[in-house]
């Protein structure tokens, strides 16, 4: 499987902005970004004015990276959002904030959605009973998220038990703590999505 295996940090300061890719790391001031704000490469610093294709581009790249997913990946999700009724950008956004890697992230299980990921595929999480290892995976309506009860004794679980509460947890989900399980009342929407991307200029790319 196709996967990013470069530097977290070098995505970040591409985009000129924190993605929270790295847990922790990113609220501290070990952050590369905050003494590096500027991209990468040599030229980083003296890039001129970006044009209006550049800032769709680097719009949809700051959107799939938050996400953690790949180019192919992530315009198979912009064509079955486009097909749906409704806004294309908001649609995609849903598609993306259903997948059940990011649901375990958004619960507080894990630190990033990169360690939610590798969660989900080494076999912690069960949804409605059954154990489910692929990342993408998408979450509907009354589905039921649960932490495999043998690994809820492993760190990263432990950790994330401890520090419930730190983390507000969208409306649209339930954690019941006591059980480390998740309960997923109904969809996300546009307004509950605190992810800071301008979806309009993902579809204006695509549309091209």
């Amino acid at each position: 499987m196709a996967r990013y295996t470069g530097a977290d940090c070098k995505r970040c300061r591409r985009e000129k902005v924190k993605l929270f890719l790295k847990g922790s790391k990113c609220d501290g001031p070990k952050c590369p970004i905050e003494s590096r704000p500027y991209p990468p490469g040599q030229h980083g610093r003296g890039r001129s004015k970006d044009s209006e294709y550049l800032l769709q581009m680097r719009e949809k790249q700051k959107c799939a990276r938050i996400y953690g997913v790949l180019e192919r990946q992530f315009r198979n999700y912009y064509e079955e959002a486009s097909r749906l009724a409704g806004k294309t950008g908001e649609n995609l956004l849903i598609l993306l904030e259903t997948r059940l890697d990011n649901v375990v992230y958004r619960a507080g299980f894990a630190k990033s959605r990169d360690m939610a990921r590798q969660i989900v595929r080494h076999g912690h999480i069960l949804v409605n009973g059954k154990k489910v290892d692929i990342p993408s995976y998408r979450v509907s309506m009354y589905d039921i998220v649960d932490v495999v009860e043998k690994s809820q004794d492993l760190t990263p679980f432990i950790v994330a038990s401890a520090e419930f509460g730190e983390k507000s947890v969208p409306a649209w989900m339930e954690v019941v703590h006591s059980q480390m399980r998740i309960i997923i009342h109904g969809q996300p929407n546009r307004a509950v999505i605190d992810t800071q991307v301008q979806e309009q200029l993902i579809v204006e790319l695509y549309s091209k």
